[in-house]
Parts: structure tokens; C-alpha cells; sequence
């Protein structure tokens, strides 16, 4: 029988010996192995001691697969007694690569955590024969429910948005986040609602130091939102988002586009209804984005409706506002000349859209200063969707921040591979 190859392998923990290895019939490795620390602190009085007082109860430590294979590290902890206490109590050495109470070493668990990332604990747990309650001890020891400040980028500008926990119900959270001076996104809270009282409190409760920076704060139309920012955050200024904005005046658009539709299926010949097919996206989509199959269906509906086509026009305009102007004082200027082109049009598709300006327009103007969004928060409530139908949904708010942070953070935090891609 030929004679099995062997590899040598570092087990990459420090100050440990491998005194044995085995093999179980399951085909799992087992290696004993021993500290060579021949020191440890009291666990009384903090200090050095080195008088030897035999070992602990043997521990069994998940570690990291070798070659496909669960790997399994045995020890027995030594134990000093301390000569400098009064009754000399013992003391059992605590080493570095585990915690005491864990059933992993560190090295494993930080495996773990990656495997994590944008994955769930019951998938987690099955690929790696791990208990869910394991995985979740592994998950608090790991990732705080509540954010680091001292680790924190600096950053100015602070976005605030929700998300509803669950679908068709209105049990929203305040999803708050920061984007650094380098872009960087990063998660500040998950609040249980979106109330202002809440809000309020936490802004209110934010480092003076970190409050003291933010200059500007992204936030949709939402009255809670704005009243708090302007009681907490008095010199910020606080932009409504433009996408929020363009969501109401392109749906009340698009509502006129369903309505049009309608009628000219009844109203045409079935030849030309058979044309109306596939309009929808090239209405929605900018100009600039239309292929030419798309842009020849779009004018074929636009020919068909000249109200659709005036609405068209008007939304493009706006957009184009949005999109051009340079200053506060240019786009107020340019949204009320638009505005009376609205008003003369004679469309009621944007009546809903009017009413919004007149209550919220200097906040929605405070975006052409400086073109601030939340798109890094939009962008981030769109991994929270993913997460909550991942998940089945997410009631507990630390759990929700704790997993957010990893499908965030987690690949550039503790991937060993993180390194290389840069």
C-alpha cells in the first residue's frame, strides 16, 4: 500500500505546542496541544505569578478546517497559586487565541463572522454544524448593538431615513448614518421608531464633538425628522432629499401615463393599441438612457397623448433643474418659473406635487448649495430590505444594527483576504 503524503501546516497560535494529533473515524482532527507560558496574573490581586499548581479541566476548541476537516484543539489550562494573597489562591492561566467561556477559538469565530455577511444564522449555522445560540453568542462577542464613536471616520453630513420592519405595517425605524470625508458609509443607530421625541433624544445624546462637525443633514419630508434636526442641530443645514422630491412629482406623472394608457386602449383600433406594449420603462427612463427601439415606442405613445407629452416635457425640465443648477438663489428661481409653467399647463397630475413646494420648498432649495443627497442612506435601506426578507424579518433593533454592520463592515473588518484586494 503506498504510503500517505504528509503536509506540514502552521497552526498560527502563539506560545503553544502540539503534543499530539489524531484522527476520530468521522475523519475530524483532534491535536492536543499545550501553553508554554509558564506565567499568568492573579485573578485577586493582578499580579505576575509563576508558582506552578497543576492544570485545569481539558477544554475542547473548535478551530479552524483543515483540508475540508473540522479541526479540534484540546488543552488543559495551567493553573499558578498566587505566593503574595494571604490564603494563596489559584488561578487558571486565560491565553490570548480564546475566551474562557467560548466554545471556539478566536481564529474560528472570526471565520465564522465572515461567513455571516450578507448570510443568515440558520445557513451559517447548517454549513458549519454550529448551534444557532452559539452563533449568536459568537455575534454579540463580535459586533456591538450600538456604535463605536471612537472608531468612527469624521465626518459633516448625517442622513436620516426609515424603513418599515414589516410589509403593510407601519411599525417604521429611523435608520441614521454618516458619510465621511472620504465617502465612506457608516451606520450611527437603528431607532425602534421614527418618533421626534426619539430622535431628538438621540441626537441629543451624540458626542458633542461629533455633533459639533455635522453641517449638513439629508432627510425626507417628514415632520418628526425636521423639527428635531433643527431643535438639535441648529446650524446644519438641512436638505430634503431630491429623491424623495422627484418620487412625488414623477408618481403623479406616471399616474396620468396609467390613466392615458387606459383610455387609449379603448379608444384605439387593435392595431394600434398593440403599439402601447412595452412603454412603460421607456417612459419612466431619462431621455439620455433610451436606446433607440426604446425612444421609437416612447414617441409613438407620447404622439398618442399630447397631455402625456406635456407632462412628459415638464417632469424632464424639472429634472434637469435639479440636475444643472448651481446655486440656492438660481434653483428657487428656476422652480417658480417652472411652477408657472405648471399652473398654465392645466395638468392635475402635479396638483399633490405643488402642495408638497409650498410647504417644503427652502428645504428642497438648500440642495442646489451644495447637491448634497441620501443616496448613501437610500442605498443602505436597500441592503436593509434584502436583510429583512433574508431574515424573515427583524423586530429586535440591536440585532437589526448588528446585522447591518456586518453586511457593511464585515468583509473590511475581519475577512483575512481584506488586505489583498486593496
Amino acid at each position: 500500500m503506498p504510503k500517505q503524503p504528509f503536509i506540514s501546516i502552521p497552526l498560527d497560535i502563539p506560545d503553544v505546542q502540539v503534543l499530539q494529533t489524531e484522527q476520530t473515524k468521522a475523519g475530524e482532527f483532534i491535536l492536543s496541544v499545550e501553553s508554554m507560558l509558564e506565567s499568568t496574573c492573579c485573578r485577586r490581586c493582578g499580579r505576575t505569578i509563576t508558582e506552578p499548581h497543576g492544570t485545569d479541566q481539558p477544554r475542547l476548541l473548535r478551530h479552524l478546517p483543515i483540508l475540508g476537516r473540522a479541526v479540534y484543539l484540546r488543552i488543559r489550562p495551567k493553573r499558578f497559586r498566587c505566593p503574595f494573597c494571604d490564603d494563596h489562591p489559584t488561578t487558571t492561566q486565560l491565553l490570548d487565541w480564546y475566551d474562557p467561556q467560548a466554545l471556539h477559538t478566536k481564529a474560528y469565530e472570526r471565520h465564522l463572522i465572515v461567513q455571516l455577511v450578507n448570510s443568515t444564522l440558520t445557513d451559517v449555522g447548517a454549513k458549519e454544524d454550529v448551534s444557532y445560540d452559539a452563533l449568536l453568542g459568537i455575534l454579540d462577542r463580535w459586533i456591538a448593538t450600538t456604535v463605536d464613536w471612537e472608531a468612527l471616520e469624521p465626518f459633516t453630513t448625517l442622513g436620516i431615513d426609515e424603513i418599515a420592519l414589516t410589509k403593510g405595517h407601519r411599525d417604521y425605524v429611523a435608520v441614521l448614518t454618516a458619510r465621511s470625508e472620504s465617502g465612506h458609509l457608516q451606520l450611527l443607530a437603528v431607532l425602534p421608531d421614527r418618533l421626534k421625541a426619539t430622535v431628538l433624544a438621540w441626537l441629543k445624546a451624540m458626542p458633542s464633538a461629533h455633533r459639533e462637525r455635522i453641517s449638513t443633514v439629508c432627510t425626507d419630508m417628514w415632520e418628526g425628522y425636521v423639527t428635531a434636526v433643527q431643535e438639535a442641530l441648529p446650524s446644519a443645514t438641512l436638505v430634503i432629499d431630491r429623491f424623495h422630491v422627484a418620487r412625488h412629482y414623477r408618481d403623479g406623472v406616471d399616474a396620468l401615463r396609467k390613466q392615458e394608457v387606459r383610455r387609449l386602449r379603448k379608444e384605439l383600433p387593435e392595431e394600434q393599441r398593440e403599439e402601447l406594449k412595452q412603454t412603460l420603462w421607456p417612459f419612466r427612463k431619462r431621455p439620455s438612457d433610451l436606446d433607440e427601439a426604446e425612444q421609437a415606442r416612447l414617441d409613438v405613445l407620447l404622439r398618442y397623448s399630447p397631455a402625456l407629452r406635456q407632462a412628459h416635457t415638464l417632469r424632464e425640465e424639472l429634472t434637469t433643474i435639479f440636475d444643472t443648477a448651481r446655486s440656492k438663489a438660481d434653483g428657487l428661481r428656476r422652480i417658480r418659473f417652472w411652477r408657472g409653467r405648471v399652473e398654465r399647463s392645466g395638468l392635475s397630475c402635479f396638483a399633490g406635487f405643488l402642495k408638497l413646494l409650498d410647504s417644503w420648498l427652502d428645504l428642497k432649495a438648500n440642495y442646489f448649495t451644495h447637491h448634497q443627497t441620501s443616496g448613501f442612506v437610500e442605498g443602505l435601506n436597500n441592503k436593509l430590505k434584502v436583510l429583512k426578507r433574508r431574515c424573515y424579518g427583524l423586530k429586535n433593533v440591536g440585532r437589526l444594527f448588528q446585522r447591518l454592520t456586518l453586511d457593511i463592515e464585515g468583509y473590511q473588518r475581519f475577512s483575512p483576504w481584506s488586505g489583498a484586494t486593496h
